[in-house]
């Protein structure tokens, strides 16, 4: 589920940037929450059916459907519905007719849709795509609602309501069934929250919240885009369940509640991050506060990376600091690397620091002081790998004085000439010319390796000097095993030769 969730939301922030697409006087925009999954993939509950009478033009319907002839898929879908009223196909047929329709680009076939889908809800209650069908009645319901239709307003609020009522309805009955067992009542009746009582989250019940969730979130996102002062209430709501049950609905929430730049949206999420029981809904809340373009959302990161106690929860919050691309963001990361919090963490703004190192160029003079102060061979190396990113030749010209520096510990001038190294930007003469100055044997080993990794014939011609003219016989020992690794001739001429002799 944490996958999933994630996925999601990296793509519905996608598609909520462009939208799904423009249906003449009706917009229709969708998060990845709603849509599930694309039209050309296979559904969990669609099953093959290959001796039903259906089968053949069901397979042809889907065809159309795939590559997106959603005219003719929708009549395919109906025809199979009319020809063959009694297979097993139906309730799918039905469900995909109403999707080929959602997708045509007009508001009666937006109704059509509605239509069907809802007299398919109504004769195949308990059919395998129950929870898809709710969820493409509500975005249908949106799309309507976008072209001002007061009917699907009006079920676009009570969809997105019910959540609400069905928190407090559960909530009352946790309490209640944990009164009940805290008073060793016994005989308790199963319908008066004893099962919430003993904390089981994966009762029935729990099982359909999960599958009301997309369905919820479906109708919260089509009336946040058109009517946002109803629906952060509701997500407000949302947030404040404790219930388990809940838990994938606000995991989902917290994103919904982003894309409205408020400061009440910065408050909402932070109260979240601080308070939610749920780890991950703490988590994505921090993450989500970086699209709050705010100075309130700065404080609140601000807050919950010097405040908070789970390291997960702090490293969203620095990776969510250096997505804000501001000043204070850059400013708070680089307090915090120089700070006595623990080195891990340090670490990881350091890492941030640099990746934000060509929008900022303040980052790359301060990285390069702080590796000089800190004595942390942590600290030192995330610094190098983060000036590794560095655009430009300061970096690499950095690297190289680092790689230099006999006051360095070796492993951290290894460190610097490997990153150097891979820098393409680095000219091989420049580089090739660096052997000699090397003082150290374990560094001229870490040299004939990054040789090895690089793929301009200099850099082969070099390994087979050392091959043959090193004083040092391990070095020249090195300098064969790593041409031994290359697809070059000369390589293969030379161990030849060396064999012969």
């Amino acid at each position: 589920m944490r996958v999933i969730t994630t996925i999601a939301i990296a793509l519905s922030a996608v598609a909520a940037q462009g939208g799904l697409g423009r249906r003449d006087a009706v917009v229709v925009r969708t998060s990845a929450y709603e849509s599930g999954a694309t039209e050309t993939a296979t559904r969990s509950w669609e099953r093959v059916r290959p001796d039903d009478p259906a089968d053949s033009l069901y397979r042809v319907a889907r065809e159309a459907l795939n590559q997106g002839d959603y005219k003719r898929a929708a009549q395919l879908f109906r025809d199979l519905q009319r020809k063959y009223p009694q297979s097993q196909y139906v309730a799918d047929a039905m469900y995909y007719q109403a999707f080929s329709l959602s997708r045509t680009g007009n508001e009666r076939d937006l109704r059509t849709a509605l239509t069907v889908i809802q007299e398919q809800q109504r004769r195949f209650p308990n059919a395998a795509n129950n929870n898809d069908a709710g969820t493409l009645a509500v975005r249908i319901q949106g799309a309507l609602a976008h072209g001002g239709d007061p009917e699907a307003v009006r079920a676009l609020i009570d969809a997105a309501g019910a959540s609400a009522d069905a928190a407090r309805a559960g909530a009352d009955a946790a309490r209640a069934g944990a009164a009940a067992a805290r008073a060793g009542l016994e005989g308790v009746d199963a319908g008066d929250g004893s099962a919430a009582a003993n904390g089981s989250a994966a009762t029935g019940d729990c099982a359909n919240e999960d599958d009301d969730s997309d369905m919820r979130i479906a109708a919260l996102n089509a009336l946040l885009q058109m009517d946002s002062e109803r629906a952060i209430p509701i997500l407000k709501k949302v947030l404040a369940r404790r219930d388990t049950c809940s838990v994938a609905l606000r995991r989902k929430a917290v994103f919904l509640v982003a894309q409205k730049q408020s400061d009440e949206s910065a408050d909402i999420l932070l109260a979240a991050a601080r308070n939610d029981p749920d780890i991950e809904v703490r988590r994505q809340a921090v993450f989500w506060l970086s699209e709050v373009h705010s100075e309130r959302a700065i404080s609140a990161l601000d807050s919950i990376l010097h405040g908070s106690k789970d390291e997960e929860v702090q490293e969203k919050a620095i990776f969510a600091l250096s997505n804000t691309n501001s000043s204070r963001g850059a400013e708070i990361l680089r307090a915090y690397a120089q700070s006595n919090a623990p080195e891990e963490l340090r670490a990881k703004a350091v890492f941030w620091l640099g990746q934000s190192a060509s929008r900022t160029p303040e980052n790359s003079a301060f990285l390069e002081q702080l590796f000089d102060k800190t004595n942390s061979e942590e600290i030192q190396n995330a610094i190098i790998q983060a000036m590794s990113e560095a655009p430009g030749e300061e970096g690499t010209r950095w690297m190289l004085g680092v790689v230099q520096n006999t006051k360095q510990p070796i492993e951290v001038r290894k460190k610097a000439l490997f990153w150097a190294g891979q820098r393409h930007s680095l000219d091989i003469n420049t580089l090739v010319g660096l052997y000699d100055k090397l003082d150290d044997q374990e560094l001229k080993e870490q040299f004939a390796f990054v040789l090895s990794e690089r793929r301009e014939s200099a850099a082969t011609d070099k390994l087979i000097d050392i091959a043959r003219h090193d004083k040092n016989i391990e070095m020249r020992k090195k300098a064969l095993f790593w041409l031994a690794q290359k697809n070059d001739p000369r390589a293969k001429d030379l161990l030849l030769e060396l064999i012969n002799q």
